[in-house]
């Protein structure tokens, strides 16, 4: 499992920016992402470790610059915890498999299902498309 890697192992396997963002909490700036305008259909992973996080259909815009989504892919996929660094009290969003820091979740979705909005790192995020013939 990659809970065990150690941290020099994590610079190896991820690229200077992926590593600021998933193992030392930072942010990518704004509009940035290379995910933040992606409409294909698939599943969004853990960047670190490649655990299934986010379903395409929960993804929405939210105006914020970062890709949001609605709900988890499963109730097991990340971990909440309270953060309040940089003097703000905030819900920080990690990867339950390996711990990886993705961003931030907040109760400011009132046009969504869940009414949250889970808000995400692109750096932190791969994505496997789904397969056109694939009928789940």
């Amino acid at each position: 499992m990659d809970k065990q890697l150690t941290e020099d192992q994590w610079k190896k396997r991820l690229t200077p920016e992926q590593y600021k963002i998933l193992r030392d909490r930072g942010t990518e700036a704004p509009f940035s992402g290379k995910f933040l305008k992606n409409k294909e259909t698939g599943m969004y992973t853990c960047a670190a470790c490649g655990a299934k996080l986010f379903k395409s259909d929960h993804k929405f815009d939210s105006g914020t610059g970062w890709p949001s989504f609605y709900d988890v892919f499963s109730s097991d996929a990340v971990k909440l915890n309270e953060d309040n660094r940089h003097g703000m009290r905030r819900v920080e969003v990690s990867c339950a498999n390996c711990g990886s820091h993705l961003g931030h979740v907040f109760n400011d979705a009132p046009d969504q299902p869940t009414g949250m909005r889970f808000c995400i790192n692109s750096a932190c995020l791969g994505f496997e498309p789904k397969n056109k013939n694939d009928k789940s």
